[in-house]
C-alpha cells in the first residue's frame, strides 16, 4: 500500500508549478508531433460574448498555433438556437481536416451544455464530455477514451508530487460536477485510492476532509477550504478560479482553498493562479494529438482494406 503523504509540518507546502508541468507536457506533445509527421486542428466554438470565455477560447488558440497546430475559432451570436448551434458542431464533425471539437462554457441559459456535448463526434470530443466518452472512462474500456482536461492535469500534478503508487490513499473531492467532481472521482478510483465526493449538501465537511490525504477543491467558493480542515500532509489541488476584490478596488482571482493557511499545512498545494488553469490547456493540446493520430490510424486502416465487387473478387 502506497505510504501517504508525510505528516511533518517543519516547512511549508512545496508549491505545485502547473505553468512548469504543462510546459513539459506540451513540449512532449511537440516532440512526437515532429516525429509523425501528424498535425492536428482543433475547432473551438464560441456562443455569445463572455468576458471570460472570450479570455479562455484566446489563450486555447494561442497555445495550439504556438505548439504547431492548425486552429480554428467559430463565434456565434448568444441568441443562436439550438438548431443552428447543432448545424455548426454537425458540419465540424463531417469535416475530415478538423480532429478536436470543443464549446466553450457556460453556455448562454437556453442551451443545454449536456445536450450539445453529445452532439459532438465522440472522436473528436478532446473536452471529453461526451456520454460515451464519459462511458468509457468509467468502465475503463480498452477503446480509448478522452478524459476531462481538467480532472487529467490533477492527475499528472498529483502523480507529480507523490508518484504513481496511489493505491489505498483516502481521497476526498470537493464538488461533484460533471466538468471536474464527478470525472476526478473516477480517475482516483481507478488509481485505488478511497475516494469521498462532498458537496453542498455534505454534513461535517469540514471533518470529512481531515481524513484526506488528497484533497481536490472544485467548489466555485473562493477561500472555502481553511487550513484547519486539511490533514498535515495532505496534497491540495485547487481547482477553483474565482475573481474577488483584491488592492485599490481592483479584482484579483483566488481559489477555493485559503492558501496562506493550507500551505502551513500541506506537503504540496497548488497555486492560484499557475496551477491547474495551465495543466487544463496541456491536457486539451494532449487529447487533440490523440485525436488526431487516431484519426490518421483510422484513415490508414480504411485505405489498407481492399475494395471487392459484389460477387466478393
Amino acid at each position: 500500500m502506497k505510504t501517504a503523504p508525510s505528516s511533518s509540518k517543519a516547512r511549508a507546502a512545496q508549491a505545485l508549478n502547473g505553468t512548469e508541468a504543462a510546459a513539459e507536457v506540451i513540449a512532449d506533445v511537440a516532440r512526437q508531433m515532429r516525429r509523425s509527421g501528424v498535425v492536428p486542428k482543433l475547432a473551438v466554438v464560441l456562443v455569445g460574448e463572455d468576458p471570460a470565455s472570450m479570455v479562455y477560447v484566446a489563450n486555447k488558440a494561442r497555445q495550439a498555433e504556438r505548439i504547431g497546430y492548425a486552429s480554428l475559432q467559430v463565434r456565434l451570436p448568444a441568441r443562436t438556437s439550438d438548431a443552428e448551434l447543432a448545424a455548426v458542431i454537425c458540419g465540424l464533425n463531417d469535416d475530415a481536416s478538423v480532429h478536436g471539437i470543443l464549446v466553450q462554457l457556460p453556455l448562454p441559459p437556453h442551451l443545454s451544455a449536456e445536450a450539445v456535448a453529445c452532439q459532438i463526434a465522440p472522436d473528436k470530443d478532446v473536452d471529453g464530455f461526451h456520454e460515451v466518452n464519459v462511458g468509457r472512462m468509467t468502465l475503463r474500456s480498452s477503446r480509448s477514451a478522452f478524459v476531462p482536461c481538467t480532472p487529467l492535469g490533477c492527475m499528472h500534478l498529483i502523480h507529480q508530487a507523490i508518484g504513481h503508487d496511489l493505491k489505498g490513499l483516502n481521497a476526498v473531492v470537493i464538488g461533484k460536477s460533471n466538468i471536474v467532481g464527478r470525472p476526478m472521482a473516477t480517475l482516483l478510483m481507478h488509481a485505488e485510492c478511497t475516494v469521498s465526493v462532498a458537496h453542498i449538501h455534505t454534513r461535517d465537511i469540514e471533518q470529512l476532509c481531515r481524513t484526506a490525504d488528497i484533497l481536490v477543491v472544485a467548489a466555485g467558493s473562493p477561500g472555502l477550504v481553511r487550513g484547519d480542515w486539511i490533514k498535515p500532509g495532505a496534497v491540495v489541488i485547487d481547482v477553483g478560479i474565482n475573481r474577488v476584490d483584491g488592492e485599490g478596488g481592483r479584482k484579483r482571482l483566488a481559489g477555493d482553498v485559503a492558501y496562506d493557511e493550507a500551505a502551513e499545512i500541506a506537503s504540496f498545494i497548488t497555486p492560484v493562479p499557475g496551477g491547474v488553469g495551465p495543466m487544463t490547456i496541456a491536457m486539451l493540446m494532449k487529447n487533440t494529438y490523440t485525436a488526431a493520430v487516431l484519426a490518421e490510424q483510422a484513415r490508414m486502416q480504411t485505405r489498407a482494406v481492399p475494395v471487392t465487387g459484389s460477387n466478393g473478387r
